[in-house]
């Protein structure tokens, strides 16, 4: 079993109230990285009748507000090994710089890690395809550090003026429809190698799902799979190499930590019991709005999509690294102190983490962190040893295709320790996500809790149906 281990600011592992509670182990399985299973995830409780437990990353930036770099740096390194998958090429960043980074044993250890597994390579031609939304930056970092592929997310976001290339669902989420809406279909079309990016691999059924699918449209010789944690038993793993056999492909897995999640078999039933116990004794206090918004305009580059949801290409690849000095500046005189978080928002977060990192570099007496809203529901239980220490709930903004419902941002709050509070908060949002539903909703929780800078992307569109 994996020994709990401690990251930066945490005096326990953010796991151990789960396990005591639900029963639930890892048993850690070794890593390209240096990293257990227990550095890179801590353990919540899902509000969810089909998965008791979720497995919460220290690395991914969603729920746990992160430095940047981290966040960042540990994409780029998955990216290293996909490199390496591809071509043979060693990978060249020190072993030790993904734990100095999550155990902050130097000054410095996230963005030296990020600066090692950032160093510039060769660019090497790929698909790189990632999972909306958790895992929509940790493609667009993998994308990054291979140089010259193309970059495309699924998105549960219908957009007018693209069409469907294909669907594949997500069995245990709780909203599965997946679309694929490249702006260029032409782009998927390639013969090059297939990169398919999410951040944990559980059984690897949705990936395989996938790989049938889009081979059945264009087939190719070569698949590589890429997580940050590996969860497979010894039947998924077979599973894929049936797969390739079958398609006459080889495919591939790498991740940044391997192991199992050991669960009871009455996990579902006693998962939903722990979260009726917590919600009964729960007393959720309203925050009331207070009126410290400011809105700053990143003069963000025209024709620059705000992210991979239609393609992102090594073009704009650049352009966005040209760009991002120039736009943190903008947000620099808003923040002058202690702790800020730059808040993403559900399948927008290659752009705020980019941003936020930019920030970092520039604030270098400022803890910056980064993390995105998010339409999972979990448990919130505000203890050290439990990795969601607090809940803000509020109404989606985006008028979404399956309906309104409730969103949430994770650790946020500060909860009963102060020294967990921001003392600035910059959201950033895309266009279809910057309506009055958010200024009456998410935005209230938030200026409750901080003065708070909201910087809007404007959302790509096809010329002539709006933004571009």
């Amino acid at each position: 079993m994996s020994a709990p281990r401690t990251r930066p600011g945490e005096e326990t592992w953010p796991g151990e109230w789960v396990a005591e509670r639900l029963g639930v182990r890892l048993a850690d399985g070794g890593g390209h990285a240096g990293a257990g299973l227990a550095d890179l995830v801590g353990l919540a409780v899902r509000r969810n009748p089909r998965r008791a437990h979720l497995l919460v990353s220290a690395v991914l930036g969603k729920h746990v507000p992160t430095d940047p770099r981290l966040v960042y740096g540990s994409g780029l390194l998955l990216g290293v090994l996909v490199r390496e998958r591809l071509t043979g090429e060693r990978p060249g960043v020190p072993a030790d710089a993904l734990t100095d980074a999550l155990r902050g044993t130097r000054t410095g250890a996230a963005a030296a890690l990020r600066d090692a597994a950032g160093e510039p390579r060769a660019p090497l031609d790929a698909v790189v395809v990632g999972y909306a939304e958790t895992a929509t930056s940790l493609g667009h970092s993998v994308a990054d550090a291979l140089g010259g592929a193309y970059y495309l997310h699924s998105t549960r976001r219908p957009v007018p003026g693209f069409a469907t290339y294909g669907g594949f669902e997500e069995e245990h989420s709780h909203a599965t429809s997946h679309l694929l809406l490249p702006a260029d279909p032409g782009e998927l079309d390639r013969d090059v190698p297939l990169v398919l990016v999410d951040d944990e691999l559980s059984t690897g059924r949705t990936v395989l799902n996938t790989i049938r699918a889009l081979h059945a449209v264009r087939p190719r010789a070569h698949y590589v799979i890429a997580a940050l944690v590996d969860l497979r038993a010894d039947g998924d793993r077979a599973r894929t190499r049936a797969l390739g056999e079958e398609l006459g492909v080889r495919v591939d897995t790498v991740a940044l930590a391997q192991g199992n999640v050991e669960l009871p078999d009455d996990i579902l039933e006693a998962g939903q019991a722990l979260v009726a116990e917590v919600l009964a004794g729960e007393q959720e206090q309203p925050l009331l709005p207070q009126e410290r918004v400011t809105r700053v305009d990143l003069e963000w580059p025209e024709g620059l999509p705000d992210g991979g949801r239609h393609g992102f290409l090594p073009a704009h690849r650049e352009h966005l690294e040209k760009a991002l000095p120039a736009m943190a500046g903008l947000l620099v005189p808003h923040i002058t102190r202690g702790r800020a978080l730059v808040l993403g928002f559900e399948e927008l977060m290659y752009a705020p983490l980019r941003l936020a990192e930019a920030l970092a570099d520039a604030l270098p007496d400022v803890d910056v962190r980064y993390s995105t809203t998010t339409r999972s529901p979990v448990l919130a239980v505000d203890d050290p040893g439990y990795a969601i220490r607090t809940r803000l709930a509020f109404p989606a903004h985006d008028d979404p295709a399956d309906g309104p419902g409730e969103r949430y941002a994770y650790n946020v709050a500060p909860g009963t320790d102060p020294g967990r509070a921001f003392d600035t908060i910059v959201l950033v949002v895309d266009g279809a996500g910057d309506t009055p539903a958010l200024a009456h909703g998410l935005l209230a929780r938030l200026s409750a809790l901080a003065p708070v800078v909201v910087a809007a992307v404007p959302s790509f569109r096809r010329r002539g149906m709006g933004d571009t």
